[in-house]
């Protein structure tokens, strides 16, 4: 499978997030791609809030990970902008959440590729143009 979307803002951004939201199963991981600023918390949002996620949904850039209680079952939100290496994430049990029970949503997953599961959703957001992205939404299979 492989989708794309060109998107003039925030709402649209959300919209196709929200849109893919109700595809997703529980142990489905979802890697969010692109540079600083590009969009990928908003791509979370709009995901976590069609996934009955209340509460607010931020980056968890200090945290590694913020775990979000949805309608739909428990949501995983990474953010592996500040880890070295990838066995950083053996200390946080990244194994134990990636492929559970909730839906993983990773951003910057190019910092730990290896550790990734074989099987997930690639989404890579590039800018067009001030305010309009390009969401490319692949499926990634073993």
């Amino acid at each position: 499978m492989k989708h794309e979307y060109f998107t003039a803002g925030e709402a649209e951004t959300r919209a196709v997030a929200e849109r893919l939201a109700l595809s997703l199963l529980p142990g489905q991981t979802v890697c969010l791609r692109g540079e600083l600023g590009v969009g990928k918390t908003v791509f979370a949002k709009g995901l976590c809030a069609a996934l009955g996620v209340s509460e607010h949904v931020s980056s968890p850039t200090f945290t590694l990970v913020n775990e979000y209680e949805g309608t739909r079952g428990s949501v995983y939100h990474f953010d592996l902008y500040r880890i070295e290496d990838a066995d950083e994430l053996f200390e946080i049990g990244f194994s134990e959440f990636v492929g559970g029970s909730g839906i993983s949503l990773i951003e910057w997953p190019e910092r730990a590729e290896e550790a990734l599961p074989k099987a997930r959703l690639d989404i890579t957001i590039t800018r067009e143009g001030e305010n309009g992205r390009r969401i490319l939404i692949e499926e990634v299979s073993a």
